[in-house]
């Protein structure tokens, strides 16, 4: 093999009574598809087109063994003979594929949404509306028979394993730590007792699934939460749980409820991968890293430095299934990377509807959203090159029509050239490279540099405008100050700006540009673990120091003129993180403010009645966007076909999710 073909990633792994194809574990993800009407055949085609593209081993969402253990009311559980009948077709889909799967099984315990919650004790988790009922000794051996039947009832629908879910501060989680379980009986109180639950539910399973299938144990290696376990605690819970009959341990990092970002697009890649390292001596079963490993180079790294023996990448999968078979061809760079945003798949989750990927719209809908090829060739001409007219394009050529691509700058990419300039945001540059390898490939002609005129759109079939946006100037007297700069010539030009910046409108834009302003110069994984106050020992209890306070040298206030929260950004599962880092480098957030005027003294603003001066060096404005679109009536008048899309179509606050899925959808329908 030569240097790019990633030996370690790609060989395969012996389990001793089974083999994997390869270290690659799609980890655990709900979609929304558990409880959907049809959702087990839309799974099907979900999780064979991930074994198609060669993954070793897939874990499902996570089901429930009983009741009172789902998340919502309506959450999927696994507990009858009728339920693995209907989950054959989706074991059936990837063994067909040559894949490997097993069942998530998980009890929400103190997370769940619903009055019938329980757990270890009655103490009530910091995210939820419930206070759980403290389970009694006979409602635990309960519990456990009802794994060990969801475990059974797993191989008998055709799973190669089960995974037991006991990390992220679910039910398993809250009986190991001292968090969560203060009992004073053999389920509680000493580390021994308290670890009574995972280790007499892991005999139980396997004593009735047998010696000949998968269990994975899904371990908190690193809490991230007060009253967590240490380094110590988690090498002697593996140690007993290997001799107890698991196959392989699955690294958790941080409970749902810590307050610590562990995979979104800010987190470094792979930077949790030296906590599974710790357990690499102490245990001779596989380990599994994971948290943001989101290209092969990055696993193959892992593998080959023996932190792993294995790597779980959950998102990657849904922006692209092919990914390991891209990695077996040497294609690395025609990857759709995940960016980590969340935006269309933990996000989506949370308010109960179905997970896809933002970066590819056509994950969790592979039944529906399908490219058919086209009948006929017809010319198809798009005007405007960021990520809507870019995905359009590349899904009408997908379709077999002849696509002409316009782009008035010399670059593609649009708007996402700017946000791959914000600190955490790198990863969107991974979508330019694949949007612009795909557009090459499927033999778009792309015409930068050139502001088309509607004259020149007479002879196409169908004309799609996608020219995006421009910043909205608001009309606050003295706004032309040579003080005041709008975000995307700040970002586009790297304008050097004062030590003191007022920053107008605090949406995703104002909330990303603040970040910037205020981000440390140089910053290693190290640091990022330093300021987050992630003790690299596990000695101290959850793997916690107290926050090192990192105050930016520059003072930014951020504003916006509704009253409310401040600072929180677009994205409901990363909201709380922009707003984090925003308070500890010393952001003021003000909201309700009236914008009086711009002069030579600064901005005069008033706030709850007071008026106030900021004596500020610059003014950004980040007060939303306006639409770029003076075609389509032109076209219109000369009966062309005209569909406009994206932020030629509703400005608002730019949403790539939106605009992708919208560019796809109406290729599809061309």
């Amino acid at each position: 093999m030569d240097d790019k073909s990633y030996p370690h990633l790609l060989a395969p792994l012996d389990l001793g009574f089974t083999q994997l194809r390869n270290r690659v574990l799609m980890g655990s993800m709900h979609t929304g598809l558990e409880e959907s009407r049809d959702g087990f055949k839309k799974m099907a085609a979900f999780y064979a087109a991930r074994a198609r593209g060669g993954v070793g081993l897939i874990v499902t969402g996570g089901f429930s063994p009983n009741f009172r253990g789902r998340l919502h009311p309506l959450s999927a559980e696994f507990s009858t003979a009728r339920a693995a009948r209907a989950h054959r077709v989706v074991t059936d889909a990837v063994h067909d594929e040559g894949g490997k799967i097993a069942l998530q099984l998980l009890h929400a315990g103190r997370y769940a949404m619903h009055p019938f919650a329980v757990s270890a004790s009655a103490i009530k988790s910091p995210i939820s509306k419930y206070t759980p009922t403290e389970m009694s000794t006979r409602q635990i051996k309960k519990t456990i028979e009802a794994f060990v039947k969801s475990a059974e009832l797993a191989r008998e629908a055709g799973y190669d394993g089960v995974e037991l879910m006991g990390s992220e501060g679910y039910l398993i989680n809250q009986f190991i730590c001292k968090r969560s379980n203060h009992r004073y009986d053999e389920w509680g109180g000493s580390y021994e007792n308290r670890i009574r639950f995972p280790l007499e539910l892991v005999k139980a399973v396997r004593a009735r699934v047998g010696r000949d299938f998968i269990i994975i144990f899904r371990l908190s290696m690193l809490d991230l939460v007060e009253q967590g376990s240490t380094k110590e605690e988690v090498v002697q819970l593996a140690k007993l749980l290997e001799q107890a009959g698991v196959t392989i341990l699955n690294t958790g990092i941080g409970w749902h409820e810590a307050r610590i970002p562990t995979i979104a697009t800010q987190v470094p890649r792979a930077a949790f991968t030296w906590v599974t390292e710790k357990l690499k001596s102490e245990v001779s079963i596989p380990l599994v890293t994971c948290n943001r490993i989101n290209m092969p180079d990055v696993a193959e790294q892992i593998l080959a430095t023996n932190q792993a023996d294995m790597v779980s990448m959950a998102r990657p999968f849904l922006a692209d299934p092919d990914f390991v078979r891209k990695a077996e061809e040497n294609r690395a760079e025609d990857i759709n990377t995940c960016i980590g945003c969340n935006q269309a798949c933990l996000d989506h989750i949370f308010v109960g509807k179905r997970a896809s990927c933002l970066v590819n719209p056509q994950a969790c809908y592979e039944t529906e959203l399908v490219l058919t090829p086209s009948a006929s060739q017809r010319k198809i001409a798009i005007v405007g090159a960021g990520p809507a007219g870019m995905a359009t394009a590349v899904a009408a050529a997908e379709r077999g029509f002849q696509v002409d691509l316009y782009e008035k700058n010399d670059y593609l990419g649009g708007q996402f050239n700017l946000a791959m300039q914000i600190p955490g945001k790198e990863e969107f540059r991974e979508t330019i490279r694949y949007f612009t390898r795909r557009l090459e490939q499927t033999g778009v002609n792309v015409i930068l540099g050139h502001a088309v005129q509607a004259e020149e759109l007479q002879g196409f079939d169908e004309v799609v405008i996608a020219t995006g946006v421009k910043p909205r100037i608001p009309g606050i007297p003295g706004i032309d100050n040579e003080k005041v700069i709008d975000y995307q010539t700040l970002i586009r030009d790297k304008v050097q700006l004062g030590q003191r910046v007022a920053v107008i409108g605090a949406g995703g834009i104002g909330v990303d540009v603040s970040t910037m302003l205020t981000e440390p110069e140089h910053q290693d994984l190290d640091d990022w673990l330093k300021d987050w106050g992630i003790d690299k020992s596990i000695e101290h209890a959850g793997g916690l120091y107290p926050y090192s306070e990192y105050v930016s040298q520059r003072q930014v206030w951020l504003m916006q003129r509704r009253p409310g929260k401040v600072g929180r950004g677009p994205g409901k599962t990363t909201g709380w993180i922009h707003k984090k880092v925003l308070e500890k480098r010393g952001v003021e957030l003000l909201s309700g403010v009236s914008y009086d005027k711009i002069d030579e003294q600064g901005l005069h603003i008033t706030v709850e009645g007071q008026s106030r001066i900021l004596e500020v060096d610059n003014i950004v404005l980040c007060a939303g966007q306006t639409s770029v679109e003076e075609l389509s009536e032109k076209l219109q008048a000369m009966n062309l076909s005209v569909h406009v899309i994206g932020g030629a179509e509703v400005a608002g606050e730019v949403d790539a999710k939106r605009v992708i899925r919208q560019g796809v959808e109406l290729a599809a329908k061309l």
